[in-house]
């Protein structure tokens, strides 16, 4: 039996991936854990989000179904933050002989959850289509994930990475963490690059460990099981009430959308655009760097590196009219957001300057308005400036933003097999 759980959690508190560590050990007296649990990323754009728009889902071989359904609903309903007003709950059950005739229906619901803007109506209506058995708590909007984590489990060809989380004690939850900051940096620079975002080295921020009072203690993310958990063995804390390893699409781009055409793209979408800069970057209240890109259609859009990506914006101000770029990000608030800028050429940054006298190399001065240039020394004359291309300081490459300012879906440079690739800022 496949089971996918949604929206457990506010933003004062609990979390979904938590009730699916906790149901992964209480679930076993019902049969066998058949995989690791999946942990999906939906949509980053959809407003009515609690935190990271996670979804859970377990794999489990039971001969007692029933029991199975009974004991997760039950937990469902005295461990969500149900007095939380955004707090919707949802859960779909899919039983071994359904997984069949519904396996492509709900990879495709999966698949979509993750790039665009579902309705709770088309998650109940895929529900009585198929005839899967579920429950929706309040206005059921946690059905959406829910059909989404089975998606997952179904269609598991997608591209995934893993990640360890640890959990406080039940006593603990909302209190200061106490965690031994020093000793991410040292695990993460004995696993760097199998693991990334433990640490932000150039911020000098640990960044794996969460600030909302939930029971995550950390997460550390990397490519396989193995060295997650060996890096987590690496920490110093508080002591854990339990730990679960996830494998989910974190770190994967799963949200983006290729598009040829600026015009194309909408509201609480992410995509991948190319175009030529067509407006200077420049710097608003805030922090915020703001410039633009136009393609061949004259189709437009803003894109804006925002303050908590730091050093990532002086890179983006070295940009000029004119440069090519491909921007990977989200579109809000008709701004993309960025994630990550390929510069895929620079333009030329031209200079002018007086000429200067080929008898003696000094600069030549205005001989008056409307009668060029002259040297005073030799009486040498020019009619023009001299056009000069300078060196630009920005090189052609993929850059991204620092992991404190990373979400949980962007794919980091390091998962990426590409010679253009470049590491700035520092990590």
């Amino acid at each position: 039996m496949i089971i996918g759980i949604d929206d457990t959690d506010s933003r004062e508190g609990m979390c979904t991936t938590y009730l699916g560590a906790l149901l992964m050990d209480e679930l076993r007296q019902y049969g066998t854990i058949v995989e690791l649990p999946v942990l999906v990323r939906l949509n980053p754009t959809i407003p009515y989000k609690t935190r990271g728009n996670a979804c859970v889902g377990i794999n489990i071989a039971t001969s007692c179904p029933d029991k199975v359904m009974e004991h997760v609903i039950s937990r469902i309903s005295t461990m969500a933050a149900l007095e939380c007003d955004m707090t919707n709950p949802g859960v779909v059950f899919v039983q071994d002989d359904e997984c069949e005739s519904v396996r492509d229906v709900l990879g495709t619901f999966f698949q979509r959850a993750v790039k665009e803007v579902l309705s709770i109506e088309e998650a109940k209506y895929v529900i009585a289509k198929t005839g899967l058995q579920s429950k929706g708590f309040k206005n059921g909007r946690g059905l959406i994930g829910a059909l989404s984590a089975c998606g997952s489990i179904l269609n598991p060809g997608w591209d995934h990475t893993f990640e360890y989380l640890a959990y406080r004690q039940r006593e603990k939850w909302g209190t200061p963490r106490n965690v031994d900051k020093a000793s991410f940096f040292v695990a993460d620079s004995a696993t760097y690059p199998a693991t990334w975002d433990t640490v932000d080295v150039s911020n000098e921020l640990v960044v794996c460990v969460p600030h909302s009072p939930d029971p995550v203690l950390y997460g550390i993310r990397g490519k396989d099981p193995e060295v997650v958990r060996r890096t987590a063995e690496m920490i110093s804390s508080e002591l854990l009430e339990r730990s679960c390893v996830y494998c989910t699409n974190q770190g994967t781009d799963m949200h983006l959308i290729p598009v040829d055409s600026i015009s194309e793209i909408q509201e609480m979408h992410s995509y991948i655009v190319s175009g030529f800069v067509s407006d200077d970057p420049f710097t608003i209240p805030g922090g915020h760097t703001i410039f633009s890109i136009s393609d061949s259609s004259g189709a437009s859009v803003e894109c804006a590196a925002f303050e908590p990506t730091k050093d990532f914006r002086s890179l983006v101000r070295k940009l000029i009219q004119g440069d090519i770029v491909k921007v990977y990000g989200s579109f809000m608030n008709k701004a993309l957001n960025i994630e990550k800028i390929e510069v895929v050429s620079l333009a030329p940054l031209v200079a002018s300057h007086n000429p200067e006298c080929p008898s003696c190399g000094k600069r030549m001065e205005s001989a008056g308005k409307g009668q060029g240039y002259r040297c005073r020394k030799c009486g040498t004359k020019s009619p023009v400036l001299v056009q000069v291309n300078l060196k630009r300081d920005i090189e052609p490459g993929i850059y991204e933003v620092p992991p404190c300012a990373r979400r949980h879906l962007a794919k980091p440079l390091v998962r990426f097999q590409n010679p253009s690739v470049k590491e700035f800022p520092s990590r």
